[in-house]
């Protein structure tokens, strides 16, 4: 593309250090420039003036994150003045780690956890001119936004053990808490999130070495309970009058209903929540409830007032101390009025995707800008680049076994060219699982016709035309079983299956995807109507390619993030991550950095040895306990040989016992004589035999 700066290595600083250098977009001239220095904390938006989908769009700076690292910085130099004996000690633990060691934490978790850390421990002097929004309820929140891949769950950990053990230790300590709620959005994010409890055998505590030795028994203490958002639903009286059910014993009071949702924890005080995806629970304003949200549905409305306003129900019976958010795209979706998404103010921390590409933490997306055929001469890029703008009219209502337009056939048989190399590397090197393609469509029609077309092998890429490894899966399974137990029938075959488990049992395929001894472990291509489960992230995702309308960048961001968790966390001799790739189609990013790539085929990139435990070999374990240093008592053992020792001989007449003293007249030139006595003392000694 004519005055685009090529990048050729978009990894330019180390996952373990603050960034000391950043890709900086020109909105006029759509370059990139290497800048030193940190990036700022901000967001882009798309410009009023042109809203196309390569706008280069405006930068808008987040001036309160940008003070919040200020503060933060100062108070890390001060060492941490203020906090309690059991924070410092955590924060030495999390930062004390060797440089090559596999526990050692990205600066962005560290990042993350100290500022909130600070909000709550460091004192008044260094949050001057520091004010927090509210999101308009009665109970504090703060928001860590991290883009995918970065590690919040860990994040998540570290808080939790931080409040768990300071609650432990100083009981009447009120900042602090041993009643932690996590609320999560769906399935696939709750059983990730299991690892957050202390009591799971794969708990990140051990696995993370987050507590210090001797501390881990405290976190028992502590009461981690974890809920999907559903829980918080509930009936009001107008909606439990319009059902057919017998039952109208009307809405719960807020008290049955923090029992009902709490259960164990019903009875606890001061609760800690972490929300987890947070950018689902936003609070609908008083002047908001009659606009018409962009690309919003009713569904994902009530999904956010139910959520917020659940914990709203429980901040008023058991009171919320502070609640935790996390998320990668904290926004409030924009009104068809307003037409922009709008991050959350609430926001204290962001390291974006842009900063956890260039630190190497998340895959290098690779966008085609160019190929041999036609190009789009509003902005002389490829076709492909944003393939669905020019076949839009052609991928509406349509029977499966409609021909595919030319330009998407071209675009698959691209693509998978390229997967192709891929998937020979990798079954080369002795890869167990295959590199992965997603495509993310715009309808139901769209899909069947795209499995339809690699069915019968009309893209003649004969490896990607394998129909049981082909997996089509609509939104609307993936939220129907949302609210439903988790589905084990890992070695259950589909066909054996009534129709009512049909769409689990697709919901555990599409959630396994790459993972060995589970059913999607041969999956070489996932077609999705609409988005993917929340969390859904496979570490094999190699190719994407984008059919339905991108209407901002954040959206590109949510379906790329799809495919950038990374495979191996290896430093190189830099001290950097290697990059890996993902090949990206028809996802139109504008202003996010990226390594440009040829239409026709780019290095693949080489598989991963992951070396890990086997469950099946359980019982062969060998354990180590883990020490972290040796104390050395020494100790002075005296012996005595009293047959060589020889007799001592002790007699009284060797020891006077009393003395006599005189006190002599002064005279001059005279001698002293003994009738010059004028006082006689008599002073006996002890007698020391008797002693």
């Amino acid at each position: 593309m004519p005055g685009l700066k090529k990048i050729d290595k978009l990894i330019i600083n180390k996952p373990h250090f603050e960034p000391t250098k950043y890709w900086k977009y020109d909105q006029v001239d759509k370059t990139f420039s290497l800048m030193d220095g940190r990036r700022p904390a901000g967001f882009v938006v798309a410009s009023d003036r042109n809203r196309s989908y390569d706008d280069p769009g405006q930068f808008v700076e987040l001036e309160l994150v940008n003070l919040i690292r200020k503060g933060v910085r100062r108070w890390r130099d001060d060492n941490y003045i203020g906090a309690t004996g059991i924070t410092k000690k955590l924060l030495e633990h999390w930062s004390d780690r060797k440089e090559n060691e596999f526990q050692k934490f990205f600066f962005c978790q560290l990042e993350a956890i100290e500022t909130l850390i600070w909000l709550v421990e460091a004192p008044d002097s260094y949050k001057k001119n520091i004010f927090i929004p509210s999101d308009g309820g009665e109970f504090t929140r703060y928001c860590s936004k991290m883009a995918t891949g970065t590690g919040k769950t860990v994040v998540m950990s570290m808080l939790c053990a931080w409040q768990i053990l300071n609650k432990t230790y100083s009981p009447k300590d009120n900042r602090f808490s041993k009643n932690i709620l996590i609320v999560a959005p769906g399935l696939t994010v709750k059983n990730r999130l299991a690892v957050l409890k202390p009591t799971n055998p794969e708990n990140y505590y051990s696995k993370f070495n987050i507590v210090p030795a001797g501390m881990n028994h405290k976190l028992n203490s502590g009461k981690v309970k974890l809920i999907n958002w559903h829980m918080l639903q509930w009936d009001s009286n107008e909606k439990i009058l319009k059902k057919k059910s017998v039952d109208k014993r009307g809405a719960l009071s807020d008290k049955a209903y923090t029992k009902s949702v709490l259960g164990e924890l019903a009875n606890a005080k001061n609760l800690i929540i972490l929300n987890d995806e947070a950018h689902h629970a936003w609070r609908l304003q008083v002047d908001d409830t009659k606009k018409a949200f962009k690309g919003i549905s009713k569904d994902e409305q009530e999904k956010a007032t139910k959520w917020v306003g659940g914990l709203d129900r429980i901040n008023k019976v058991n009171k919320i101390m502070n609640c935790f958010d996390f998320s990668a795209t904290p926004f409030v979706p924009g009104t068809s009025r307003s037409k922009e998404d709008s991050l959350f103010s609430w926001v204290v921390s962001d390291f974006g995707l842009n900063d956890a590409i260039e630190s190497g933490l998340v895959k290098t997306p690779r966008v085609v800008v160019k190929d041999n055929g036609d190009t789009d001469h509003k902005n002389l890029k490829s076709k492909l680049y944003h393939i669905y703008d020019h076949i839009s009219d052609e991928i509406g209502k349509a029977d499966e076994h409609e021909d595919l337009p030319d330009l998407l056939t071209a675009g698959y048989t691209l693509l998978g060219r390229d997967w192709n190399d891929h998937f020979k590397l990798w079954k080369k090197h002795g890869s167990l699982v295959p590199p992965v393609m997603i495509s993310v469509v715009n309808r139901i029609e769209t899909s069947a016709r795209i499995k339809y077309a690699f069915d019968k092998k009309k893209i003649p890429i004969e490896s990607l035309c394998d129909i049981e490894k082909t997996l089509r899966i609509d939104s609307k399974i993936i939220q129907s079983t949302d609210d439903k137990d988790s589905f084990a029938l890992s070695n259950t075959d589909a066909d054996s299956l009534r129709k009512s488990d049909l769409d689990s049992f697709l919901r555990l395929k599409v959630d396994t995807v790459g993972q060995l001894n589970q059913p999607g472990e041969q999956i070489r291509h996932v077609i999705s109507v609409g988005m993917l489960s929340e969390g859904w992230d496979a570490k094999t995702v190699t190719h994407i390619m984008g059919l339905r309308a991108f209407t901002s960048q954040l959206l590109c961001e949510q379906v790329v993030g799809r495919g950038l968790r990374r495979t191996s966390y290896e430093l190189n001799e830099e001290g950097m991550f290697s990059a890996e790739y993902v090949n990206v189609f028809g996802v139109p990013f504008s202003f996010l950095p990226h390594e440009s790539a040829g239409a026709t085929g780019t290095r693949p990139t080489p598989p991963k040895t992951r070396i890990e435990p086997l469950n099946e070999k359980k019982e062969f374990e060998i354990s180590w306990p883990n020490i972290t240093r040796i104390n050395h008592n020494i100790t002075d053992d005296i012996s005595i040989d009293l047959d060589s020792v020889k007799e001592l001989e002790i007699r009284a007449k060797d020891f006077p016992t009393i003395s006599e003293f005189i006190k002599f007249p002064i005279r001059t030139n005279t001698a002293p004589s003994a009738t010059g006595i004028t006082m006689r003392s008599r002073i006996q000694s002890t007698d020391f035999f008797n002693t």
